[in-house]
């Protein structure tokens, strides 16, 4: 079963500055609560601009600091507007995560949506239930707080 997740923040800021920050593989760790021990595993230098076809190698622990390996390629990119990455090696079956940006009143609307799905057929759905989605929840809400703190708090 394929699971969705969406979630929509208001930045005030402009569109260049928000694109630079979301588009940047370094900057996830500054978004990502710190439990998840999250690290950039590859060399991503910080002036290379993001492209389709870029791989992105992380180490994340996501429960009870077991550190698995996710590898991640950046699918699709219009410079400005959106961004995709869809996971090639990691935790789960499948994992397609949409980034879109727009210019709007007094800042920039963020849209991410993910759809997702979990190994283990039955299984994976109950643990989807019991723990997966709420975890990923909670790490947008993190998102959302520390994106706040960045460019809202001004």
């Amino acid at each position: 079963m394929l699971h969705k997740i969406e979630s929509t923040q208001h930045i005030k800021s402009d569109m260049s500055t928000v694109w630079d920050f979301i588009s940047s593989p370094k900057n996830l760790a500054v978004i990502t609560p710190a439990y998840m021990n999250f690290t950039v595993i590859n060399e991503v230098k910080p002036i290379d601009k993001m492209y389709a076809g870029q791989i992105i190698e992380y180490h994340v622990s996501p429960v009870l600091g077991v550190k698995l390996k996710w590898v991640t390629e950046i699918s699709h990119v219009e410079d400005h507007y959106y961004f995709v990455d869809e996971q090639r090696f990691g935790p789960y079956t499948f994992w397609h995560h949409k980034h879109f940006i727009r210019k709007v009143d007094d800042g920039v609307e963020m849209v991410d949506i993910v759809h997702y799905k979990l190994p283990f057929g039955f299984i994976g759905r109950l643990v989807n239930t019991l723990f997966v989605k709420k975890q990923l929840k909670e790490i947008f809400n993190y998102r959302h707080k520390k994106i706040d703190e960045l460019f809202n708090a001004k």
